[in-house]
């Protein structure tokens, strides 16, 4: 007799190459879409490579494929503050990277599972973290972040030991290291890494920013590395 808890092997899609190498994703917001590439320049040229669109921001579904085709395959670009499984399906059919969500919705995640596409599901709670993760999620979004802090992760993986998260909201440049070496996949950074670039802002210091949070990134993964 089959146990009620039997289920079958999940093929969970996994972190791209590009994350798994630079360990950060910008979120971008911005009057509307047409603003997004030299914004994205900006942040390619500061070793910035996983792009978040929200669809909080007007005209992504337009200029997702103009980006795609002037960028290329030097970056991914994803689409983010997806809240219903059409969008999901939609941002998949026109090519995106990957799914960011806010919430622990199944038919988002079971949506990205089927095809392969790595979804990065946000929640905040235990239950909600573990119900995204049970359901094939390639990683959690810890959301709102700044209200736990990097000391969460490890409490995390006391019950979940194979708990893939990735912090997103408040979380400050500074913060970067705390959560890498709590045991981050990943830091997703808005507004602190943006500042004022969609708002006439030097994008030479938005790459100078870019440039630091990978400095960080690559700085305490290497101090971790040597620790082993």
């Amino acid at each position: 007799m089959q146990r009620l808890d039997d289920q079958p092997t999940l093929q969970r899609p996994h972190p791209s190459a590009i994350l798994g190498a630079t360990r950060v994703v910008a979120v971008l917001r911005a009057g509307h879409a047409s603003d997004y590439a030299p914004v994205i320049e900006a942040l390619q040229n500061g070793g910035v490579l996983s792009i978040e669109l929200t669809l909080s921001t007007p005209g992504v579904w337009d200029e997702l494929p103009r980006l795609q085709q002037r960028f290329g395959s030097a970056l991914e670009l994803g689409v983010g503050t997806v809240t219903a499984a059409d969008e999901a399906e939609t941002a998949m059919d026109l090519g995106a990277a990957y799914i960011v969500t806010p919430v622990t919705d199944p038919a988002i995640i079971t949506a990205c599972v089927r095809r392969g596409v790595p979804v990065y599901p946000g929640g905040l709670t235990p239950t909600e973290l573990h119900a995204g993760w049970k359901l094939g999620a390639t990683a959690v979004k810890v959301f709102p972040a700044s209200t736990v802090g990097a000391g969460y992760v490890p409490q995390l993986r006391g019950p979940f030991p194979d708990l893939q998260v990735i912090p997103s909201g408040g979380v400050d440049i500074d913060d970067v290291p705390a959560w890498i070496r709590a045991g981050a996949l990943a830091v997703s950074l808005g507004g602190p890494l943006l500042g004022d670039a969609f708002k006439g802002g030097d994008l030479q210091e938005l790459t100078s920013r870019a440039r630091r949070v990978r400095a960080l990134v690559d700085q305490t993964a290497a101090q971790l590395g040597a620790a082993q």
